[in-house]
């Protein structure tokens, strides 16, 4: 019985008061990690809805407004940019980018009454609309983990875990610099009939 509480006693004794204070630290660390991986998913998931959907709501406008090249010129250079995105930071530029190309899509829109009267036109923007809700929550659900996810990694003990194994904060979904500001649009440059 002496043995236990010798040297190699209080040894042993350390590490599983250690290993029970470090295991769900850990854990919770790994949880909270894919809590975010998984709302990053969510977010990538409604980018690639849009995605998908802008060639066909293009399709739709160019019958219409042959000669708005630019615009759809825009759209697909910013369908692009998404594309070749990766991290959060570069997705939400693109995501800027392309928001701005498609406000500025419906002021041509405006200029063609037959356009907005057509079924096919109006069901894509009412799944462009759609699709743009549901990645206003994605964005905010991901931002909401992040900062959960991120106070593990910045709290004490959860700090020393986090150093230990490799665990950093990650990147919120931010705006791109500018976004605040309204597009100007001036409707005396599109071209009307």
């Amino acid at each position: 019985m002496k043995k236990w509480f010798g040297p190699i006693g209080i040894i042993v004794i350390i590490l599983i008061v250690l290993a029970l204070v470090l295991i769900p630290k850990y854990n919770s660390l790994v949880t909270a990690e894919e809590n975010v991986d998984s709302k990053w998913a969510q977010v990538e998931n409604q980018l690639q809805r849009r995605y998908d959907l802008i060639p066909n709501l293009v399709e739709s406008v160019k019958g219409y407004a042959n000669h708005e090249q630019q615009i759809v010129a825009d759209i697909t250079n910013a369908r692009a940019k998404m594309s070749n995105a990766n991290t959060p930071a570069q997705q939400a530029v693109a995501n800027d980018a392309l928001t701005g190309a498609l406000s500025r899509l419906l002021v041509v829109v405006e200029n063609y009454p037959n356009l907005k009267a057509d079924a096919n036109f109006r069901q894509l923007m009412d799944e462009l609309a759609g699709t743009e809700n549901r990645l206003a929550v994605a964005r905010e659900d991901y931002n909401n983990e992040v900062q959960q996810f991120n106070k593990h990694v910045k709290r004490f003990p959860g700090n020393l875990m986090a150093g230990m194994f490799g665990f950093e904060q990650k990147e919120y979904f931010k705006a791109a610099a500018g976004a605040e500001q309204a597009p100007s649009i001036d409707f005396s440059q599109s071209g009307t009939q």
